[in-house]
């Protein structure tokens, strides 16, 4: 028998979480029509958006010292990655260019990133377990943390993205490159004196 969602540790929450949007993004596969596309995309953004809190402000700093510090690093620029996209996808319609190609990264991207938390022996979750860490505590704690982040974005909204890892730099949309455009420029012949 499944545990219900008040039973699960901090890594089955965490699962479950991956298993819904890995459903969503398949669903967004499927989707025809604009409205769709916007509410799935909506949904995705949701649930990302506090899954990755409540890894940071909980499950991570959790399994500092218990995890090796570079799986840790690379998952925070994992989530940065997956904000920016995120913050693209909220700032545009289903119609504007690359906004299927973002979802599709973007989709790409977390699975990257669940297959580097789940792996079996080495993965995150499996150092974190083999550290002892009290995962029904931390899934107690995260799972009322989730609870409120839902509630709040329910009524208020998402918020803008926050980076831990990027710099903020100012960035500048170009326009696509057309093949035309891309191929080199003749040589200018030899000049002889």
């Amino acid at each position: 028998m499944a545990a219900t969602a008040a039973d699960q540790d901090a890594i089955a929450l965490l699962k479950a979480d991956h298993r819904k949007v890995e459903e969503l993004f398949a669903s967004f596969e499927k989707a025809r029509g604009a409205e769709r596309k916007q509410t799935l995309v909506q949904q995705i953004c949701t649930e990302l958006t506090v899954h990755t809190i409540i890894e940071e402000e909980i499950f991570y700093p959790a399994c500092k010292g218990a995890v090796e510090e570079d799986l840790l690093d690379e998952a925070y620029v994992e989530h940065d990655g997956a904000k920016v996209l995120i913050a693209e996808l909220l700032g545009s319609e289903p119609d504007e260019a690359f906004y299927d190609a973002k979802v599709k990264v973007l989709s790409e991207q977390i699975e990257h990133h669940v297959e580097e938390e789940e792996k079996r022996s080495e993965g995150m979750f499996a150092q974190a377990r083999k550290a002892g860490l009290d995962m029904d505590a931390l899934g107690d704690q995260m799972r009322a943390r989730k609870e409120a982040l839902t509630a709040k974005f329910e009524s208020e909204g998402l918020p803008p993205p926050e980076t831990r890892s990027f710099a903020g730099h100012d960035l500048v949309e170009g326009e696509p490159v057309d093949e035309e455009d891309s191929a080199p420029a003749p040589e200018a012949p030899e000049q002889r004196p």
